[in-house]
């Protein structure tokens, strides 16, 4: 059977849950400028992965690799969070949560490393200052872009570098790889350093072939979650495909949301095609104004309530 695309269903669904986990990939922050990585025109389309994002191409071709993760730190600094991601944070909050689905956990599960949710965090803190000592739950399964890791395994030096650029022989060269250009010459010498011991820094990201982040925790989410929210993924990259499936396999709901059909979605409940950033907030019972401001919609039993004066 094809997955319903029935949102009040969805909604209804939503409503009866109690453990809810959202996996989210590069479509989520498509809309922020931020290119995905398989869709049409996506990253990998252009770019040979194994020489960029893998430890083996960082000790062949450093100058390829830090050209790309400065292009890639270059466009994250520009883009701002979208209402996916401001629907996300705001689930994220216990008292914005609890308004839609009562006494319920979410965490997401982002394998992006762009940081625009924990910016999206951030802003919705600042709506629900009674919520400052509640973090929203969030996993960045895949690291930062903006960590920068020593490549010395004796050292492994981890920090957060947001500087722009990271190093001056990298200042430009974001416009090379924006028009499908990379120079490969770069000397070493003048790529980043760890501030600690010297050695050569890489960007802190997980690679391929590398093992993400929190697996312990995410493993425990996915185990007692009944609702599995897929946003802006193609499903493809282990271990994050296989989460909707454990989900499923023993009784849950999955729902996906993804701007086209992937490989991955022909098995959910539920699909909703279409710009996240308009399909999500809206499927989450959140109104986003053009300002940011984010309220709660209010339930179809609330909508025809005596007390509603009248039905919307």
């Amino acid at each position: 059977m094809a997955p319903s695309k029935d949102m009040a269903a969805f909604q209804e669904l939503l409503r009866s849950s109690k453990n809810i986990i959202a996996v989210a990939g590069a479509g989520l922050s498509a809309a922020s400028g931020i290119p995905t990585f398989r869709g049409a025109g996506g990253m990998w389309r252009k770019y040979d992965a194994m020489s960029l994002a893998t430890p083996e191409g960082f000790h062949e071709t450093p100058s390829l690799s830090w050209q790309f993760y400065h292009y890639r730190r270059e466009t994250a600094r520009k883009a701002q969070p979208n209402n996916a991601h401001r629907a996300l944070a705001a689930f994220s909050l216990s008292s914005v949560r609890h308004a839609i689905v009562a006494e319920s956990t979410f965490t997401l599960i982002t394998q992006n490393v762009d940081g625009l949710s924990a910016r999206a965090n951030q802003e919705i803190l600042s709506q629900f200052p009674t919520e400052g000592n509640e973090e929203p739950h969030m996993i960045e399964m895949h690291g930062r872009l903006f960590d920068v890791l020593c490549s010395s395994k004796e050292c492994q030096h981890m920090e957060f570098n947001p500087a722009s650029p990271i190093c001056e022989a990298l200042s430009g060269t974001e416009n090379l790889v924006e028009s499908g250009v990379i120079d490969p010459e770069i000397d070493a010498s003048v790529l980043p350093k760890c501030s600690k011991c010297g050695a050569p820094a890489r960007p802190g990201v997980v690679w391929f072939g590398e093992i993400p982040h929190h697996l312990d925790d995410i493993d425990a989410l996915v185990e007692a979650a009944d609702l599995c929210l897929v946003i802006g993924t193609s499903s493809t990259v282990q271990p994050a495909a296989s989460y909707a499936f454990e989900v499923q396999n023993k009784g849950g709901k999955v729902a996906v949301f993804n701007l086209e059909r992937s490989a991955g979605d022909r098995n959910a409940d539920f699909r909703f095609l279409g710009p996240c950033e308009e399909t999500l907030p809206k499927a989450l019972g959140l109104v986003i104004s053009d300002d940011g401001t984010i309220s709660v919609q209010p339930s179809p039993m609330e909508r025809l309530s005596p007390g509603s004066g009248e039905t919307r």
